[in-house]
């Protein structure tokens, strides 16, 4: 099942160049594939990706990450090349998987618990009646969200793979060398676990469970194995192939290496050691293991790791709801090998990050273009600009004017910059309607605002007499010329030299005192550009009701 359509690169001689010497990370895992090309001798290709899915719980930004990534990476690897070497993607869920516990975060819960050790496959929708199985559901949220994004991928279900023969090859290779494999595996294993070690998973006929039982009996020749039935006593021939069985996790992914050629695939780092298996496992079967990548895991909130089953990590549905796709891409290609916090918090500062590398595209070097994140998250062709106004702007707008539509921030926006309109900056139209969102569902809340004393009240007195002789057509430069002037002032810091290149400079505390008493916030946008959008006029009475404690009071 192949989806979206792969995106066309310009492959001007000059970008080629600049691509062999990159050293933006998709880049040098793009030279990595090239080198094992030449290695194998066989130029030509094509070129394998692929993904894993454990569709045991429901899709979660990681999960995209994945393909956001490797898609990077095939880009890369396409420019790099020229595009003259044909290139797949393939997304495999591993859906064939005996769900081991009941995701916490699913309805029907009862329900679930008694499909406990069934293939995912095999388990009902908890959802709805809309899928034939709870593995088919994930699988359908997986491939509509990687749809909605654009990419241009393949879709493989375990089971599918599995009960259509397509693995028979393989299986039976793995069984040819299963005590090859096994003095693999059991030598880390534990006690117990070894004593019932198998690289083969007998799904039992009877109860359609997937068993962890120790096979008794194998005959290569007929491509069988044998197990005793946990629940009869009784002895049970199966032949590996069919869907008969399935491998277990380390002996699945290698086997599937093997059979399907992959030359690329990313993994987390808590997959370190599977991967040194998986790739012994893969050798052991006569297969190249696919070079690999280790990424580091985003944490939740609290540190801990994102878990599907847990839901205890911000959804993609979350992060659209207050941000688009190019944002969430960003945030994937930054510092794979590092891991980062994935909160709410993050979502403003990558937002305007993003358009930070757009607007910066067009001004640099063929060279710098490449290590340009605008050009991986938009195979290429990034937008021609990015936003007028910052998103964090947009925040502090809806913070002191309580807007709950558009048409308010509009109002701001089309006076500071007559020639902006819904219509013709759709994209800006789009990030007004987010910031409400973020603003009134994360910010509001955790508002707190100062009553001024002491230096920040004479300070804010003396803004305000000067705000009042400034023309209401002041520029954003005019106007935080006159906050640094008063800053220089009230809160000097001799340590800091001002704009003359000679100190004092302005202390923090004077930016930090603005914020938290009129925006009730402990950081905010630069002052002048603030004041500029918000009006002069509306930003006096603002200091009128934070010196009289209106502000403060209002917040309960």
């Amino acid at each position: 099942m192949s989806t979206g359509t792969l995106p066309v690169l310009d492959l001007a001689p000059e970008l080629v160049q600049a691509a062999q010497v990159s050293k933006a990370w998709p880049f040098e895992e793009a030279r990595r594939i090239v080198e094992r090309l030449k290695r194998q001798n066989r130029p030509a290709g094509p070129v394998l990706f692929e993904t894993g899915y454990g569709p045991s719980g429901l899709p979660h930004i990681g999960t995209f990450g994945e393909v956001a990534r490797t898609t990077m990476v095939r880009n890369a690897f396409r420019l790099l090349t020229e595009d003259k070497i044909p290139t797949r993607l393939l997304s495999f869920s591993d859906d064939l998987d005996g769900l081991r516990k009941v995701p916490t975060n699913v309805p029907n819960q009862e329900m679930m618990q008694a499909y406990i050790g069934k293939p995912l496959t095999r388990v009902p929708d908890p959802f709805s009646n809309e899928y034939p199985s709870f593995g088919a559901a994930n699988n359908a949220r997986l491939r509509a969200f990687l749809d909605g994004f654009g990419f241009e991928y393949e879709f493989a279900s375990a089971t599918d793979y599995y009960t259509s023969g397509r693995f028979d090859k393989a299986l039976k290779r793995m069984l040819e060398v299963y005590d090859e494999v096994m003095e693999i595996i059991l030598p880390t294993l534990g006690p117990d676990r070894r004593a019932t070690y198998s690289p083969f998973l007998p799904i039992s006929p009877t109860t359609g469970v997937v068993l962890q039982v120790p096979m008794v009996d194998r005959n290569v020749e007929k491509g069988t194995v044998t197990y005793v039935d946990p629940d009869s006593n009784e002895r049970v021939e199966v032949p590996v192939t069919g869907g008969a069985v399935k491998c277990q996790w380390k002996a699945d992914w290698a086997m599937r290496w093997f059979a399907l050629g992959v030359d690329y695939e990313m993994s987390g780092k808590d997959l370190i050691d599977s991967v040194k298996l998986s790739t012994k496992i893969c050798r052991a079967l006569g297969g190249e293991p696919p070079e690999s990548f280790t990424y580091e895991h985003f944490l939740a909130e609290n540190g801990e790791k994102i878990s599907k089953s847990k839901g205890n990590g911000l959804t993609i549905e979350q992060w659209l709801t207050y941000a688009d796709n190019d944002s969430l891409a960003l945030y994937m290609y930054q510092k794979p090998k590092t891991a980062k916090r994935l909160s709410f918090e993050v979502i403003p500062r990558t937002v305007d990050e993003y358009f930070g590398f757009v607007d910066a595209y067009p001004r640099q070097p063929i060279e710098q273009r490449l290590g340009n994140p605008a050009w991986h998250i938009h195979s290429g062709h990034p937008p021609a600009e990015g936003s007028p106004i910052p998103f964090a702007m947009l925040l502090n707008l809806v913070s002191v004017s309580d807007a709950t539509d558009k048409g308010v921030l509009w109002a701001y926006i089309s006076r500071y910059m007559p020639h902006l309109t819904a219509a013709t900056h759709e994209k800006l139209d789009r990030l007004a309607g987010y910031a409400i969102r973020y603003f009134n569902d994360v910010l509001k809340a955790g508002k707190h605002y100062v009553v001024p004393e002491g230096a920040i009240r004479e300070a804010l007195v003396a803004l305000d007499a000067a705000l009042a002789e400034m023309p209401a057509t002041a520029d954003a430069d005019e106007i935080q010329t006159v906050v640094f002037d008063i800053g220089r002032k009230y809160f000097p810091d001799p340590n800091k030299k001002g704009p003359d290149g000679n100190p004092p400079g302005v202390s923090l505390d004077w930016f930090r005192g603005l914020y938290q008493v009129l925006l009730g916030q402990d950081q905010g946008p630069r002052f002048g550009s603030f004041v500029a959008i918000y009006g002069i006029p509306e930003t006096r009475d603002r200091i009128a009701k934070a010196l009289k404690g209106e502000l403060a009071a209002a917040q309960g």
